[in-house]
């Protein structure tokens, strides 16, 4: 294989109001763009396909640009942008996560985050799962493991997550709300990254937890590799 086989995470864009930041209409199309939904249903698509719509869509380039680029028509162009639009729109939600999370606002979004991390981080699986969509999913790329519903979903945390203690860290990635995960370590009292979660939204609960294990794709957030106990708590 000559290219990653996994969907993985991106950083946020720079928060509104930092210098060089885009307008918040640009910053509120790139997220939907990098949403974990659009860029999962990117990997069915032929590659031309593909190329063809993330510089169009994406990175907005004319045409006429991509054609030359892709050593091209425009006519071929413009017919695989309405093939890819197509694909894509198939396999992506009618309602984007942006709009999901406008509906829910910004406190809404907080109180859901948090209530997640602090039952994740008092291994409290009962609420935990209560704050799950009831056909939620948990994936844990690059491991092949898929789990589908609250029940499931429930007894891999009760029998495999919480045999050591976990301290998280907010983030954003994908335009959607993140934690980085630590896991305690038996031999001593340090928390060493584990993996990156994005969560998705769907009507005020959480349907789809992206947990990326992967330590190439962490080092794209610049977190620290390990954390003292009280670490996590500071950066809140």
């Amino acid at each position: 294989m000559t290219e990653p086989i996994w969907l993985e995470p991106w950083p946020d864009d720079e928060p509104a109001g930092a210098p060089g930041a885009v307008d918040p209409a640009a910053r509120y199309l790139r997220r939907e763009s990098v949403e974990l939904a659009f860029v999962a249903a990117l990997q069915h698509l032929p590659g031309t396909q593909r190329a063809v719509l993330i510089m169009r869509e994406v990175l907005e380039f004319p045409s006429a640009d991509v054609a030359r680029i892709l050593d091209t028509t425009l006519p071929a162009v413009n017919s695989a942008l309405q093939r890819a639009r197509k694909a894509v729109r198939q396999g992506v939600p009618e309602t984007t996560q942006q709009a999901e999370l406008d509906a829910i606002g910004m406190r809404g979004q907080r109180e859901l985050v948090d209530a997640f991390m602090r039952a994740w981080e008092r291994a409290d699986v009962a609420a935990l799962v209560e704050l799950l969509a009831e056909d939620a999913r948990f994936t844990m790329p690059p491991l092949p493991a898929w789990f589908r519903g609250q029940e499931d979903i429930g007894r891999f945390f009760t029998d495999r997550m919480f045999r050591a203690p976990w301290r998280l860290v907010p983030l954003g990635a994908n335009g959607q709300p993140a934690f980085a995960g630590y896991r305690g370590e038996a031999a001593d009292d340090r928390f060493r990254l584990a993996g990156i979660n994005v969560l998705t939204i769907r009507t005020g609960r959480i349907a789809w937890i992206a947990s990326f294990l992967d330590p190439d794709v962490h080092r794209h957030f610049g977190l620290p590799s390990e954390l003292r106990p009280d670490d996590s708590r500071a950066e809140r």
